[in-house]
């Protein structure tokens, strides 16, 4: 099965394509120290199609496995149609050359949807499904384990004492903690969800163990993949019967529990999950795991799906430019084979079902390659493994039912994560360069805040900040200096004295809200998370109902679907009716609509009635309840879309663009002109700014911008703040060698930027563009990118020699392209050119 060889990929090497660059502290501030290390490298997120299997070394196939071992990949087993296989496969990564491996002793018998994993120096292979398709005899499931050593080819079988797990097939498998663990799969009659783990350390002295499993245990299934990512093992689809869902499921293994992610795309504004799935591949590289092929209903999709851990968002990853259309060299070396499917029209897959009665259904292509392509067509029952920093998928069901013998590589990022929501959060709670005061609810609780980060994220409490500032512009300037000596006498206000003396914390009342549940919602718009409380804990769902209620108040749309969704998922027989009186009580129309559905359902009414709790009910929701028992209302489905209102992404890119211009509290300066810019958001995003606003803020409120000694371009600047305020990475290659150093200068809490301007130059250097980048680098003294661009220069200068900016470019500049060029056009040439110059 795919999943085992997926799960054996485990740890990533070093990446060629964007390396933890580490800050050398003891540099200079000066980027005279720049380096880039230009060379070789490998185009991120590109696939590319390798030579397939010979039919001579070995049969295409489909439910095998793969292991990576080193620098190959081993397949062992599954089907070509007619037989079931027992071979095993080398494919040398390197050489891109196949061959049979070497072995001795006696093989597994021939199997299929069996598992495979890497231990040490070995493959062990589990269970599966043997026997005879083309006769239909001796068709059953396995539970033997073999090992086979990479060193010496010995197949060894391991005799175990004890309970066995049973037989079966389509079962997840992976390592963790020197122990092989088997989840699930397919026993013949029916599908499984059991647990088993056995030590791979000694087999004389080990023995299999049933795992006692707890929380929310995925339903039984079968043809899924595993994946093992920061401790934890993932499992995502596969086929469940009527339960089939595209639910991803994480197992820790200390504490042996499970608990299925919830997917919220809709209010993190990323993609949605994959479609719901069998027979496709999970691997795990970095903090992402990546999803790819499978039967997703009645279709063989072939996007590549990314799930960020950390984040927990989904994405779907769009392959470079140039896995689109195979370079010639490379495709005369892998030319299919005459007999290999055409993917020059859409086809039916033949309608079949496997061993397990299991129906493929009538399943087309989505989104087919075309014939030079090097994307991989979409798939089911293929093999994926890790190795280094790309991942290889090898062989599968294609269109019309047809085993293939392709593989492909798919070349991985490995950027460090975006701390946006970290820096801010952190923010939030520090409370540091607070300049805003919430005066709350009767009691008239004070929290404070950022008038920089919640006039961008929320209008309603905007509306609030600019009334209360009118307020205070009314106030004499003696009330005003008076207020500023009493607030300075403060210990730790604002964590600058000397700010607190200038500008005093605003003060904003909100009648309208407790403390306990503003702040929640503070947190909210500062990350554009809430920590859930317990699930099902009556007081903090009381609570986040009213955050739900304040959410509707101030109209913040992500937020109350936030809220919804976790009480929604809360509400349970013991909570139900408290918490429906609370809904009715805050007039929250869409929770209590939810509650009253749960009570009348058939499974809960009798339970429900007869509690303690429905007696002291109100009289009106009693009656509610009983009329809707008697007489359900009508489902009605709205067609308008969800609103979902605006990321924290989305609102800091319209506050820098424009939104926020009337609550700048700071003045940046670029060679003389001034930059708005707010306190806040510069120092949760840089140590540099935080230090210099905590402890030596200049009296004008004016900073100089300079990068060491080198200052950027405003085109380089404005990329840089755009990275400040919303994360942004994406800018014009030039502006990535004026930034390779900022993240150490300006003490960014990551390296992300530096990794992404690497990688910026290495793939986007051009004839259009080298003049500008030849500049930034004679400025940023980066000689070997400088060294990079005056070789382009030299091979392509009849077309350098038609861009308008040439002559603007200086003239120690132009004298170095002339210097270059002297070393590969005659004297006479040289001189014409410098005076054409």
């Amino acid at each position: 099965m795919a999943a085992a060889g997926a799960a054996s990929g485990g740890g990533a090497g070093s990446s060629k394509v964007a390396p933890s660059v580490e800050f050398d502290h003891s540099c200079s501030d000066s980027v005279e120290y720049l380096t880039l290390n230009f060379g070789p490298f490998e185009t991120v997120h590109r696939w590319r199609r390798l030579p397939p299997c010979d039919e001579f070394v070995g049969a295409r196939r489909s439910k095998h496995t793969v292991v990576a071992y080193r620098d190959a990949i081993y397949v062992f087993g599954g089907d070509n149609g007619k037989t079931m296989l027992n071979d095993l496969l080398r494919f040398d990564v390197k050489d891109c050359s196949w061959c049979r491996a070497f072995t001795t002793g006696t093989p597994p018998a021939p199997r299929y949807h069996h598992s495979a994993v890497v231990y040490g120096s070995s493959m062990f292979v589990f269970g599966g499904y043997t026997g005879d398709i083309y006769s239909n005899s001796n068709l059953k499931n396995k539970n033997d384990l073999f090992e086979y050593k990479f060193a010496t080819g010995q197949w060894t079988e391991w005799k175990t004492e004890g309970r066995l797990p049973v037989a079966r097939s389509a079962h997840g498998a992976t390592v963790y903690s020197e122990k092989l663990w088997i989840f699930a799969g397919y026993d013949g009659n029916a599908r499984l969800n059991d647990m088993w783990t056995i030590g791979l350390q000694d087999r004389e002295l080990t023995c299999w163990e049933e795992i006692e499993q707890s929380g929310e245990i995925p339903p039984s299934c079968c043809n899924f993949p595993v994946a093992v990512c920061k401790d934890k093992m993932f499992v995502f689809s596969g086929q469940s019967g009527a339960k089939i869902t595209n639910n991803l499921f994480q197992f820790e293994f200390k504490e042996k529990i499970w608990t299925r992610i919830p997917t919220e795309h809709l209010l993190r504004g990323s993609p949605p999950p994959p479609q719901r799935r069998y027979g496709h591949t999970m691997v795990a590289f970095d903090r992402h795991l990546y999803v790819f092929g499978g039967a997703a209903d009645n279709t063989l999709p072939n996007e590549l799906h990314c799930y960020d851990v950390d984040s927990q968002t989904w994405e779907v990853i769009q392959p470079s430019p140039d896995s689109e259309v195979a370079h010639p060299e490379v495709a005369e070396r892998v030319a299919a084979p005459e007999d290999a499917p055409s993917f020059s029209e859409e086809r039916g897959l033949k309608k079949s079902r496997d061993v397990f009665g299991l129906d493929f259904g009538i399943t087309t292509v989505k989104q087919q390659p075309t014939a030079d392509s090097e994307l991989p067509s979409g798939r089911l029952f293929h093999a994926a493994a890790v190795i280094s920093d790309a991942m290889y998928i090898f062989g599968g069901t294609v269109d019309n039912n047809i085993r293939s013998g392709e593989m492909y590589r798919f070349q991985f990022s490995c950027y460090p994560k975006c701390t946006l929501h970290e820096d801010y959060g952190r923010l939030w709670e520090n409370r540091q360069f607070s300049d805003l005061e919430f005066v709350l609810g009767e009691k008239e609780d004070r929290v404070r805040g950022h008038a920089a980060i919640v006039t961008a994220r929320c209008k309603w409490l905007r509306k609030k900040i600019i009334q209360a500032r009118e307020r205070l512009k009314q106030k004499s300037k003696q009330e005003i200096e008076e207020e500023g000596q009493a607030l300075s006498q403060n210990e730790g206000i604002c964590g600058n004295v000397k700010l607190c003396c200038l500008q005093p914390l605003l003060e904003v009342t909100i009648r309208e809200a407790e403390a306990q549940p503003f702040e929640v919602l503070m947190q909210f718009l500062y990350t554009d998370k809430i920590k859930y409380p317990r699930k099902g804990h009556v007081q903090d769902v009381l609570l986040i109902m009213d955050v739900y209620k304040l959410a509707l108040n101030f109209k913040l749309s992500r937020l109350e679907q936030l809220c919804l969704q976790y009480i929604e998922a809360s509400v349970d027989l013991q909570n139900v009716l408290i918490v429906c009186e609370n809904a009715n009580k805050l007039q929250l129309d869409q929770l209590k609509e939810h509650c009253l559905n749960f009570v009348v359902k058939e499974s809960h009414f009798n339970q429900v009635i007869m509690m303690k709790e429905f007696e002291h009910l109100s009289s009106s929701l009693i009656v509610e309840i009983v009329r809707r028992k008697q007489q359900p209302p009508l489902r009605t489905h709205s067609d308008q879309p969800l609103d979902i209102g605006t990321s924290l992404i989305q609102d800091m890119k319209a506050y820098l663009e424009g939104a926020g211009i009337e609550f700048c509290d700071i003045i940046l300066l670029l060679d003389g002109h001034p930059r708005p810019a707010h306190k806040a958001i510069l120092a949760a995003r840089s140590s540099y700014f935080e230090a210099m606003f905590r402890s030596f803020m200049p009296e004008d409120g004016q900073v100089n911008i300079s990068i060491g000694e080198m200052v950027p371009s405003k085109q380089a600047f404005e990329s840089m703040l755009r990275y400040i305020y919303y994360g942004e990475v994406n800018m014009p290659p030039e502006d990535s060698l004026y930034l390779f150093s900022a993240p150490y200068y300006y003490g960014f809490y990551n390296n992300r930027l530096q990794a992404y301007c690497k990688q910026n130059l290495e793939m986007n250097v051009t004839v259009e563009n080298v003049l500008q980048i030849l500049e930034a680098a004679d400025k940023t003294q980066a000689l070997d990118m400088k060294k990079h661009c005056l070789h382009i220069i030299v091979h392509q200068f009849t077309k350098v020699s038609k861009l308008p900016n040439l002559r603007s470019l200086s003239q120690p500049l132009l004298l170095d392209i002339i210097e270059s060029l002297a070393n590969h056009i005659s004297d006479k040439q040289c001189a014409e050119l410098g005076s054409d110059i």
